[in-house]
């Protein structure tokens, strides 16, 4: 009798360690949220209104290892942080370069704790006179494998809003200096093409940018919902910006097709949603096809 109730206890502690392990917390603190997995620091989404936009950074490994690059007196892009959504041009205004500020109005924590834990981002597009000129809503799940479900909704404001075709967005990661491409990093898309030169500006479900730090391999991909209203691109470069874009078609394509600008009359809205998953090993051993898989099949809200 003993015996079993030892074995019993034994198996509970390992179920409770288990499920710590895959808890995600979220904190709010005075500029931002806080996001631990299992204890451990995950991110934190940086909200203060001294800077041009929102952002998640720092963006760490389940080891600790931050993959993302540093934001100090970086070489280039200095507008590239962390993991962030911005465009240029909208009705012409520079967000993307930080020419315009993308400012946060509230966070609300919706689910402090789970698998995943669940956020709600509301921010401000502004135009020139500090008025919104867009209004971004977002509905982040943070799961404990480190996948990131961005789930957004731009609404025009007062005026007709236009996002021009560019490839300056949308969504994405400044992967840390050594994971790039150009220091041995690899990029490989679903449909099996491989590096900058192949992945650049093609549709496809997920694409995946992996390389080495400390000899130990990491890497992160992103996930295209294929619910949203039309397929998006990949700015995915060899010095190690990364982000996904539905606006773009004839930047991406070299002219080889029709410019697709979206122009949202004043009170209507698109909505879009991507993930982002951040994992360690190489793009077989993280699953990452099963992955976009379990994304893709997440319901849509009504």
């Amino acid at each position: 009798m003993l015996r079993l109730m030892t074995t019993a206890l034994f198996a509970l502690s390992l179920s409770s360690v288990a499920a710590a392990a895959d808890t995600v917390k979220l904190e709010k603190k005075p500029d931002g949220v806080v996001v631990t997995i299992g204890g451990k620091e995950f991110t934190t989404y940086n909200t203060a209104k001294s800077q041009m936009k929102p952002y998640f950074w720092p963006v760490l490994a389940a080891d600790g290892v931050n993959i993302t690059r540093s934001l100090e007196k970086p070489e280039d892009h200095p507008h590239h942080k962390g993991i962030w959504c911005s465009i240029d041009e909208v009705n012409e205004l520079k967000f993307w370069a930080e020419k315009a500020k993308i400012e946060n109005a509230s966070v609300e924590i919706v689910k402090a704790e789970g698998n995943p834990a669940q956020l709600r981002i509301v921010n401000h597009w502004l135009a020139a006179d500090g008025q919104p000129l867009l209004k971004e809503t977002v509905n982040v799940s943070i799961h404990a494998n480190r996948r990131i479900d961005y789930d957004l909704e731009f609404t025009a404001g007062a005026s007709p809003v236009t996002f021009a075709d560019t490839k300056e967005g949308m969504f994405g990661i400044r992967m840390g200096n050594t994971l790039r491409e150009k220091q041995g990093g690899k990029i490989a898309n679903a449909e099996g093409m491989k590096g900058e030169k192949d992945c650049w500006g093609k549709e496809s479900k997920w694409v995946d940018y992996v390389g080495q730090l400390d000899g130990k391999t990491y890497g992160v991909a992103l996930f295209d919902d294929p619910k949203n209203f039309r397929k998006s691109r990949y700015h995915v470069r060899g010095y190690g910006l990364f982000t996904i874009c539905p606006f773009g078609q004839k930047s991406y394509t070299n002219d080889q097709l029709p410019a697709d600008p979206l122009t949202l009359e004043p009170g209507k809205s698109v909505r879009l949603r991507y993930g982002l998953y951040v994992h360690e090993g190489d793009t077989q051993s993280a699953n990452v096809g099963d992955v976009y898989a379990a994304f893709a099949n997440v319901a849509s809200k009504p």
